[in-house]
């Protein structure tokens, strides 16, 4: 009959190997609701349109490969001294630019897209000339704090004629 010392390190050894089993099956493996929103977020086709002072907006294209939706809250670079994510929309027969409310929702497994004359993320007070080639880098927060930062290339865009510029306590957006 084995020792007591034995049967000890038996059990002990037996458990070793049953309490990884046991917690990986507390995990789906397929969607950790502990992963960070920004994790889940992959962004591309990003610029910024060229200005020399005042504002200017920053487009581009994201993927949320999770099974929940994320959301984007917030965003930074140092190339202003604040930004906003707004939306563009029609107020008594003109496109009117403003913070748009609850910031930008990406769907699960879908997409959203910032695009001229549409959402975009508004750079206010810019802290220097945004020329053409020159690349800067945003930093944006998730509504569970996560955050991610890439850097998006400046590039002149003629088109829409956008004016990122005040009108009264919202910018405009010309025609």
């Amino acid at each position: 009959m084995p020792s007591l010392t034995s049967r000890r390190r038996a059990g002990v050894a037996a458990a070793a190997l049953v309490v990884p089993v046991l917690l990986a099956g507390c995990s789906s493996g397929k969607d950790d609701k502990a992963a960070p929103q920004a994790d889940a977020v992959t962004v591309s086709n990003q610029w910024i349109k060229a200005a020399d002072s005042g504002m200017s907006a920053a487009f581009a294209d994201f993927a949320n490969r999770s099974d929940r939706e994320v959301r984007i809250v917030d965003a930074t670079s140092p190339a202003a001294a604040r930004m906003e994510i707004h939306e563009t929309v029609d107020a008594d027969g003109s496109k009117t630019m403003r913070p748009k409310a609850g910031g930008l929702v990406i769907p699960a497994h879908g997409n959203a897209a910032l695009t001229p004359g549409a959402d975009h993320l508004m750079f206010m007070g810019l802290t220097g000339p945004l020329r053409t080639g020159s690349e800067t880098p945003i930093t944006l927060k998730f509504a569970d704090g996560s955050s991610t930062t890439f850097t998006a290339q400046v590039r002149d865009f003629p088109g829409n004629k956008e004016n990122y510029a005040p009108s009264g306590d919202s910018p405009a957006h010309g025609g």
